[in-house]
């Protein structure tokens, strides 16, 4: 079983290094076979030079793509190179690799095409401000309203999909904000949806783009494209 740990990063020098070589030790500590790719979304800090010292496959793009081209160039990359699974982990230091197990083993056990690392299962460890959780809420009751799936965490980067999803994702995927679009994509798509309880943390270094003022102009957009995705997928199917 052949996994691609898929980092997205836009400078994230702080922290980048404590991740691959947090998931490079479970990985070797599980015996699992993980391929960590780190994408450089053409950062401004010392990120590329940082990576180009670790244990990784590094993917340097010329030009910003955001973090949806940013995690679509390691998808494509993925399947290109046959892994079996590509899962996505935040480059800030917020996934531990201790809890990848976890997610690979849910979908593995109970034949998943995704799985969704959330934070407000359990309710343990971070559970991010006030004014994310409210929209995070807002964000479930919209995807259960268009497609009848319910992800608790919907925002969650932390998630597992397999070969099938990667063939789909590699042709399309959301570009600025894409984890609830996504869950869209899976849904009209048929794919099989799980959620398993993980422990966060706080980002571990640099700066979030998404502030309060930012937050609800990101719900506001992100409402526009879910729609615009359902409807333009519906029409598509007929």
């Amino acid at each position: 079983m052949k996994i691609a740990a898929i980092v997205p990063a836009y400078n994230e020098e702080a922290a980048i290094a404590s991740v691959v070589n947090d998931i490079n030790a479970l990985a070797e500590s599980q015996h699992l076979l993980i391929d960590v790719i780190v994408v450089n979304d053409c950062s401004k800090d010392a990120t590329s030079e940082v990576i180009s010292k670790l244990n990784c496959i590094a993917l340097n793009l010329p030009i910003n793509l955001g973090i949806g081209g940013a995690v679509q160039t390691g998808f494509k990359y993925a399947l290109k190179n046959g892994y079996d699974y590509a899962i996505q982990i935040d480059g800030d230091g917020q996934h531990p690799a201790s809890e990848i197990p976890k997610i690979v083993s849910a979908a593995v056990n109970n034949n998943l095409d995704v799985v969704i690392g959330s934070r407000f299962i359990s309710k343990e460890g971070f559970q991010s401000s006030a004014v994310r959780r409210m929209g995070i809420n807002y964000f479930k009751r919209l995807n259960r309203l268009l497609v009848g799936t319910v992800v608790n965490d919907s925002t969650s980067g932390f998630r597992l999909i397999n070969r099938k999803v990667l063939e789909v994702v590699a042709d399309y995927y959301p570009d600025e904000y894409p984890e609830p679009e996504a869950i869209i994509i899976y849904s009209l798509n048929n794919f099989k949806i799980g959620e398993v309880s993980v422990t966060m943390k706080e980002r571990q270094g640099g700066v979030s783009s998404i502030g309060t003022f930012a937050s609800i102009y990101y719900m506001f957009k992100v409402t526009l494209a879910i729609i615009f995705t359902f409807t333009r997928m519906k029409f598509r199917k007929r």
